[in-house]
């Protein structure tokens, strides 16, 4: 089982383009159903990605990302480099798609993917608003492209 998971905040701008690519991957699977292939959008609700990866053996995130980098920048990286154990708190809110990774392994063990991808595009915009710039765009039709070749590679195995 493969699933992608897609976040970031849809309401500004380029935060939102791992949610875009995910929905596109929706429709995508919609027309091309592949049983062992699942893409969720998670939005900003780290705690779902957690419970949406379990019982996956691959998992691939997709958000955005504001590091200095060039607009537009794609990060491939693993998600080992990535998880991170959350700090304590009452608020979910504060609960990352990072912290997702960390808390999923230590709960769900081995049932939760031992192999994530996680493809970050750098941000031009986060201003409030529901466009991309057109750099993240052109970059999230590169990744959409990169992830539709996985999906085909994965119906073949």
């Amino acid at each position: 089982m493969l699933t992608i998971i897609g976040c970031g905040n849809l309401n500004r701008n380029d935060d939102g383009v791992g949610v875009i690519i995910a929905q596109r991957l929706q429709q995508y699977l919609a027309q091309n159903l592949h049983p062992n292939i699942r893409v969720f959008d998670c939005g900003t609700a780290g705690i779902e990605v957690m419970f949406q990866a379990r019982g996956s053996e691959k998992l691939i995130i997709l958000d955005a990302s504001c590091t200095g980098s060039e607009p537009g920048a794609i990060f491939k990286v693993p998600g080992k480099e990535l998880e991170a154990l959350p700090e304590p708190s009452y608020n979910l809110h504060d609960f990352r798609w990072d912290h997702a990774l960390a808390a999923g392994r230590k709960i769900f063990q081995d049932d939760f993917p031992s192999l994530v991808t996680v493809y970050l595009i750098e941000a031009a915009n986060l201003d409030l608003g529901w466009e991309l710039s057109p750099v993240v765009q052109h970059s999230a039709d590169l990744v959409f492209a990169e992830l539709i070749k996985i999906i085909q590679q994965n119906v073949m195995a």
